[in-house]
């Protein structure tokens, strides 16, 4: 069983008025639930590189009458790729990306970067033990989660809890201080 978004992102106490980024926003499942939850007074970036992926969020967001998304093509592999300021979001979500990211790293950096103080990230990753076969990606892409902890700890970014996330994934939320 995979994980809601809706279920996930319950674990962030999440505020109306909130700005949060949703890196490798896809279908924008993670967006459309960040939107409803952070109200017209909230901000939600999607930023992919699939510029049609893009698509489909705005399609979504137009469908549910959703002022307070804002699509973003960029790279986040890239220094500064998701052309967000600098400490300019309280929340970013970085789901079932990291496996297919060549520069880890860099993805890591790029969310320390545009979170404010207090800000947290809630990273949801193909597990180790998850199977193989039909879906997920293949074992060597995936992350442990040891490697996922000092990825961002490396960052100055502070675990903060452990959270479920389905019987193939898992969930971490981490701090800015």
């Amino acid at each position: 069983m995979f994980i809601e978004p809706n279920t996930a992102i319950e674990t962030l106490d999440i505020l109306p008025g909130m700005t949060a980024a949703d890196f490798g926003a896809g279908a924008g499942f993670y967006t459309i639930s960040l939107a409803r939850r952070l109200g017209v007074s909230g901000k939600v970036y999607a930023i992919d590189i699939q510029k049609e992926a893009l698509e489909v969020v705005r399609s979504k967001a137009k469908t549910e009458c959703l002022s307070n998304v804002e699509t973003l093509w960029g790279n986040l592999e890239k220094p500064e790729g998701s052309h967000l300021k600098s400490n300019s979001v309280d929340i970013v979500v970085i789901s079932n990306i990291l496996f297919q990211a060549t520069d880890k790293k860099a993805v890591a950096e790029e969310a320390a970067r545009v979170l404010k103080s207090g800000g947290r990230v809630m990273v949801v990753e193909w597990a180790e033990t998850a199977p193989v076969g039909s879906f997920g990606p293949a074992q060597e892409h995936r992350l442990s989660k040891q490697e996922t902890r000092v990825l961002f700890q490396q960052n100055g970014l502070n675990f903060e809890k452990e959270f479920a996330a389905g019987a193939h994934h898992f969930g971490f939320i981490f701090r800015k201080p």
